[in-house]
């Protein structure tokens, strides 16, 4: 899901007809999604503690990582070049 949020911070953009107000990229045609040599190796670590709010003390390993990817990047564009980007994609 590290890629996900990659592809938001990087690469997806809806762009829209401002004269009728069409999405000029409907389809994945025209849509730019990571594919796997876009995506850098990425370390997993699993921990062995269990979550006491849970029955079985489970983790959840969805879309929750997604939100701190694009923030991070920014923040990362921010210290190299002392601009601060507030638009996705970052370009």
């Amino acid at each position: 899901m590290v890629s996900s949020g990659l592809a938001m911070a990087l690469m997806e953009e809806t762009q829209f007809d401002e004269r009728n107000g069409r999405i000029m990229n409907p389809s994945f045609a025209e849509y730019h999604v990571p594919v796997h040599m876009d995506v850098p190796d990425i370390d997993v670590i699993w921990t062995d503690i269990a979550d006491p709010h849970t029955p079985m003390g489970a983790h959840g390993v969805g879309e929750i990582d997604i939100t701190g990817v694009a923030a991070a990047v920014a923040n990362a564009i921010y210290n190299a070049t002392r601009k601060r980007v507030r638009d996705l994609p970052t370009t």
